[in-house]
């Protein structure tokens, strides 16, 4: 029966002190200590931060958005909608584990081994594919902490894979010569967990409670014996606000509208496992998925962290080489921090450096995209990896790992597609700079608005063959075509004669060098060559 997938004899004494060790060492745990510096945790101090240039010139990184709620393989935000009656993922999860009262995610976790995780393979993978930094998910929603932490029982050198994964993705990251990004989600589990706290409302086992209402004292004779449930759950307190509206949490994200505001605790306990993150690992990129800063306004825990992390990369001279991310900020908050759109881009040339996080298909591990085919292309990528860098950012990709630790066929296909494209125009991406527009053609008249955070990708106009975008290095100008015009002749209005000084040379990058072109008084027209093998977009170095 699926329902006795979560039974099982119990622990054996000594598995069962274990855990209860290590939430009594979590739950004495001294505070981490802050590292001093420059930086302190004031928005007005983080305002002198200076994006680095390593940073600006890398352009391109791939993150791995990995974790136990992979191990349903069925998609993203499983840990919290598998408690939703009703909805897909509580099908699934009622058909293949059982009843949320009986199987909760907990158990989820631990059936999650990550067998087949081989880091070092992956990360080279990536490399070979164009990435100048990597990232690792550190913690999602579901407050599973997937490193050594002093400070969360719950974390995966305890249970399910019983392997610091963080620990092996830094060193496969340092092995490669790749700076090493982590992802931060948890501060949201108070909220975001709340379903748990719920029952059904219908069928034989209506009434009867899910599991996020358990205590450490409900564990006896368990697997989970000496853990308490709180520690992943965090379900300890009243509902927010609208919380049977499935989708009232997002109008809660910033702790407003109802939210229920965490207690001094949870923001201690949160802040604690962060700056252990920080401190042990070294991450020099840090993604938080939050407003601005994690509990910002609620807490300064955010800022702490933020500062905590930029002196910690401090150099010689007073400037840090690290990198934070959020997602909604305010004109000041742009400036103590990178912007992050995620899944979209901007429709303008950004005066401060930014990022788009986007992923070949969902978040979390859907293996229902590889039985359709549904992933992003490799042009695809391409596309919006040249129309962001025009506009001054730079495009971190989730590839997303399976239960087991490794990417599947089409995944591995498209990567090497883009590390074949970027291993011939990769010099027109790497180290450039925003030109003085970023691009003409058909599609600038048909660009989407970003919603929120983002969410604008793929609602404008397709780019074509009668597209441009621009990007450049010194004197050198970089103009990306996206695709064949009929007639083999690209136009370039921008470098009319009247409007830029005179071209001396055009060669197609990866192809024919000195190629045939007009300067006139309307725009530069450049001659391709024939023969040319498909491409997701030919690149034009004018000088």
């Amino acid at each position: 029966m699926a329902g006795a997938l979560g039974a099982g004899p119990a622990l054996a004494q000594s598995e069962a002190q274990r855990l209860a060790a290590a939430t009594a060492a979590a739950a004495a745990a001294p505070d981490e200590p802050l590292q001093p510096g420059p930086f302190q945790a004031s928005w007005e101090s983080l305002g002198k931060y200076q994006t680095p240039d390593w940073f600006r010139d890398a352009k391109f990184g791939i993150w791995a958005h990995w974790g136990p709620q992979c191990e349903p393989e069925v998609g993203d935000w499983y840990a919290r909608e598998m408690y939703l009656e009703g909805h897909g993922r509580y099908q699934h999860h009622t058909a293949t584990y059982g009843h949320p009262s009986q199987f909760g995610f907990k158990d989820v976790i631990r059936r999650w081994k990550a067998e087949h995780w081989q880091p070092d393979e992956l990360v080279a993978l990536y490399k070979q594919a164009g990435a100048r930094y990597f990232m690792a998910m550190a913690n999602h929603h579901d407050n599973f902490d997937l490193f050594a932490s002093r400070h969360q029982p719950w974390n995966a050198t305890l249970i399910g894979p019983q392997r610091d994964l963080i620990g092996g993705w830094a060193a496969a990251a340092r092995a490669q010569g790749l700076p090493f990004g982590v992802s931060v989600h948890a501060a949201h589990a108070w909220t975001w967990y709340e379903p748990a706290q719920g029952a059904d409302r219908e069928g034989p086992l209506a009434g009867k409670p899910y599991d996020g209402a358990l205590r450490l004292e409900d564990g006896k004779g368990q697997w989970w014996e000496g853990l308490d449930p709180q520690d992943l759950y965090a379900q300890n307190h009243a509902r927010s606000a609208n919380a049977d509206n499935r989708n009232a949490i997002h109008g809660q994200w910033n702790w407003g509208n109802g939210a229920s505001i965490p207690t001094d605790a949870y923001c201690r306990k949160f802040l604690n496992r962060t700056v252990e993150l920080l401190s042990r690992y070294r991450p020099e990129l840090v993604y938080f998925d939050d407003t601005a800063l994690p509990l910002w306004p609620i807490s300064d825990a955010g800022l702490k962290i933020a500062a905590h992390l930029y002196n910690l990369h401090t150099n010689d001279r007073n400037a840090t080489q690290a990198v934070l991310f959020g997602k909604i900020l305010d004109e000041q908050q742009r400036r103590c921090m990178v912007w992050d759109i995620e899944r979209g881009q901007s429709n303008a040339i950004e005066p401060l450096p930014w990022q788009t996080d986007t992923c070949l298909g969902g978040w979390h591990y859907d293996g229902r995209l590889l039985r359709e085919h549904q992933y992003k292309s490799a042009a695809t990528v391409v596309h919006m990896l040249i129309d962001i860098v025009s506009k001054n950012g730079n495009l971190l990709l989730n590839v997303p790992v399976d239960r087991t630790g490794r990417i599947d066929a089409d995944e591995r296909r498209v990567v090497g597609e883009i590390g074949a494209w970027m291993r011939v125009n990769g010099e027109s991406i790497y180290g450039t700079r925003p030109w003085t527009r970023f691009g003409e053609g058909p599609s600038l008249a048909e660009s989407a608005p970003l919603q929120g955070q983002g969410f604008n990708e793929g609602k404008g106009k397709p780019l074509g063959a009668q597209d441009l975008r621009f990007t450049a290095k010194g004197e050198v100008l970089y103009a990306s075509v996206f695709g064949l015009p009929a007639d083999r002749r690209v136009r370039i209005t921008s470098l009319a004669r009247k409007a830029h000084r005179e071209v001396r040379r055009v060669d197609l990058l990866g192809g024919a060098q000195a190629l045939s072109f007009k300067q006139d008084g309307d725009a530069l027209v450049v001659q391709l060559p024939e023969g040319l093998a498909p491409s997701p977009a030919y690149v034009l170095k004018i000088v």
